[in-house]
């Protein structure tokens, strides 16, 4: 008797892709949320100059440290910090260098501070170059998030250095034991430490371009000294910024730290408005997805296909050089050429060109997450309205798409935010880096009217008196293939917001759930 051989169904092709994709996405996911959690585990090294000149600043550090941690705790108690300290007088001094290795132990560091006096010193210049190779190389560094906090008056030894200054200089050949900027530097970058710098005089300013020119663009803090409240309030801020920016850094989706360090220092920044007379006119076609008008059409992913999107003919001026730059973009200042009537100022967005799927698709989930940012902050703000609650309102935001040189280029298109200070509120990670209630609040509102569908998060913009105006959000969606490798689908909702969120009186004043994590 034959044997009858199971029959299978072929599964068809069009299925077989989706599951690929889908299993890719969630394997991505998974990598990334366990990029998140690596991230949260902090090492902070102060690098200070302890000569004597820098007896206040030394004692500010003393004091700072608890009221550092106890803010963190309270904004992110996710993070997890050990704190290093490397002082360094010049090479006379005895000693020359101290070094205390990373503690999880507040109490312990403030005692090892404790010994460090500010003394020593000779000529102006320091040995800049040992104290930082001591950090890099002596410290036991996590594999979390690395950060070096550099503090000082003077730079390294060098006419390299010293050059625009009056500075005496016993050292004018640069370092005795052969240090260089170079050699240090492209050592912390190897090792994956981002660099921070406390400047308290002008006779750093050679090797701030110097540095810059090296590993990049780096955060400059104003740490000028006077009145000693003051300088520790410059220190708290310098030091928490320091830690929660580096912690965002590392948490990037799809960006390593070596990656973004890298990419920032090959894109030529003009922080300047173009003469826009000198500037040629393009054209090009604005899309847009239609308003939808309730939660099932949110939902619904058909309502955002390209068949969805409505064009218009764009004509623009845009500047050659980016006025910035994030992990992700870059954002050009343009205008728009309207012959019936005077050009808007607006902001065009380029994703980064060695960032990978740089394509139609990647600016259209842009425009989505936008699109849907913008209709649930509507919801939002009439019943803000109602309760006089600061409205939280987002960014129209267009593809822009233009053929140049026979090559296709995508923007993403945004009015102009007035000139205020440009603020990040939270990231897709969770870390809370500016605490206000009203943004926590509007998290919560998305999760809670779309009913655990999705959260809008890593909120950024402007604070005015009775707004926020905001741009590029990200959006968790138990959808992982909607909006974006930024997505990190129902694990995110649970890990990156339910996990962090505590509610707080505007959450109250809304009737929101606790989200009881």
């Amino acid at each position: 008797m034959q044997s009858k051989g199971l029959i299978t169904t072929p599964i068809p092709t069009k299925t077989k892709k989706r599951n690929e994709i889908t299993n890719k996405r969630e394997r991505a996911i998974i990598d990334a949320l366990a990029r998140i959690d690596r991230s949260k585990e902090v090492d902070l090294c102060y690098v200070l100059d302890c000569t004597g000149s820098m007896g206040g600043h030394l004692a500010a550090a003393k004091d700072c440290i608890l009221q550092v941690i106890n803010h963190i705790k309270n904004t992110n108690p996710c993070l997890k910090i050990r704190v290093g300290f490397c002082g360094y007088r010049d090479y006379n001094d005895n000693p020359n260098l101290q070094t205390f290795d990373f503690t999880s132990s507040f109490e312990k560091f403030q005692q090892n501070l404790a010994r460090v006096i500010a003394t020593g010193g000779g000529d102006d210049p320091e040995d800049v170059f040992g104290g930082l190779n001591a950090a890099i190389n002596h410290l036991s560094w996590n594999d979390g998030t690395r950060v070096l906090l550099h503090i000082g008056d003077n730079p390294p030894h060098g006419r390299r250095f010293t050059r625009f200054t009056d500075l005496e200089d016993d050292y004018p050949n640069g370092d005795p034991y052969g240090f260089t900027a170079e050699s240090v530097l492209e050592k912390m970058r190897s090792e994956r430490i981002l660099y921070f710098f406390g400047k308290i005089t002008e006779n750093t300013n050679e090797m701030i371009r110097i540095f810059r020119s090296i590993i990049g663009d780096f955060p400059v803090f104003d740490l000028v000294g006077g009145d000693p409240i003051q300088l520790i309030n410059k220190f708290i801020n310098a030091t928490t910024s320091s830690i929660i920016s580096s912690v965002s850094l590392t948490s990037t989706i799809g960006s390593r730290t070596n990656d973004v360090l890298s990419s920032r220092q090959k894109i030529n920044i003009n922080p300047n408005v173009p003469k826009w007379r000198y500037i040629s006119e393009q054209d090009g076609i604005a899309l847009c997805y239609y308003t939808f008008n309730n939660l099932t059409e949110l939902k619904d992913r058909r309502f955002f296909r390209k068949d969805r999107l409505y064009s218009r003919d764009y004509h623009f001026k845009i500047a050659p050089q980016p006025f910035s730059s994030g992990v992700e973009k870059c954002a050009y200042f343009a205008i728009s050429v309207n012959n019936n009537g005077p050009s808007e100022k607006m902001v065009m967005k380029k994703y980064i060109q060695n960032a990978s799927a740089n394509n139609f698709e990647r600016y259209l989930e842009a425009v989505e997450s936008s699109t849907v940012a913008n209709h649930l902050s509507g919801k939002f703000n009439s019943i803000a309205k109602r309760k006089n609650v600061p409205f939280v309102n987002f960014l129209c935001a267009s593809l822009v798409r233009v053929v140049f040189n026979s090559r296709t280029h995508y923007y993403i298109l945004e009015e102009e935010l007035q000139n205020v200070e440009f603020k990040r509120f939270n990231t897709n990670s969770g870390i809370i880096t500016l605490a206000r209630p009203v943004l926590e609040a509007f998290a919560h509102f998305t999760y809670e009217h779309t009913k655990g569908y999705l959260v809008v998060c890593d909120l950024q913009g402007i604070e005015l008196d009775d707004e926020y105006l905001l741009t590029d959000p990200a959006i968790h969606c138990i959808d992982n293939s909607r909006f974006g490798h930024t997505n990190l689908g129902r694990q995110g909702i649970n890990k990156c917001f339910l996990a962090n969120h505590k509610c707080n009186h505007v959450c109250k004043r809304f009737g929101l759930k606790p989200t009881n994590r």
